[in-house]
């Protein structure tokens, strides 16, 4: 038997024209229509859930920043070290707890079926989550389309199926063998 051809009754879902790409400043994020690319891994928008972006702190450098600075206080204090060394000490658990809340930005990508992936980013928060929510504005867009692509071709083989079962059955009246009325 021979396969029904779907390019007939195939006919594409008619799609937004494409959006332009988009890029971050640094470069590190780059968002298509297909596709987002973060610090040099490819990730397709269908194998994509959801994108998060959150600030985290960097918790060690706040701890080591606190009791360097708290130490050095209490040492000055109780005179077990001289002025210019606890200035020193001082502003370098100073320069520690300002390094840990300046902290990173952390990317969330919620993959389908896996295990999320996890990026960190610098800078400002607010740039980080326009971009995040234009690809969770593309990825929604993106599954859309494929799943009236997959609406649109499964409807063209079930007209194929019932255009070959409405056809008489002229290729099987041809292959069949003639009656034999010799009984």
């Amino acid at each position: 038997m021979e396969q029904p051809d779907f390019a007939g009754y195939y006919l594409p879902p008619l799609l937004p024209p494409p959006a332009p790409p988009v890029q971050s400043e640094d470069g590190r994020w780059h968002l298509t229509d297909d596709e987002v690319r973060i610090d040099g891994r490819h990730y397709s928008l269908l194998e994509l859930e959801r994108v998060a972006v959150q600030r985290v702190r960097w918790l060690l450098w706040i701890m080591l920043g606190a009791f360097t600075l708290g130490g050095f206080t209490l040492a000055f204090l109780q005179d077990w070290i001289r002025t210019l060394t606890a200035m020193l000490g001082m502003a370098t658990g100073a320069l520690m707890l300002a390094w840990g809340q300046r902290g990173a930005v952390r990317v969330r990508l919620a993959r389908l079926g896996q295990e999320a992936a996890h990026h960190a980013l610098a800078g400002e928060l607010a740039p980080w989550q326009k971009l995040a929510a234009e690809t969770n504005v593309r990825i929604h867009r993106r599954h859309q389309r494929a799943a009236a692509e997959a609406l649109a071709l499964l409807a063209a083989q079930q007209a194929a199926e019932a255009a070959m079962r409405a056809a008489p059955d002229s290729d099987l009246a041809d292959d069949a063998p003639a009656p034999d009325d010799a009984f």
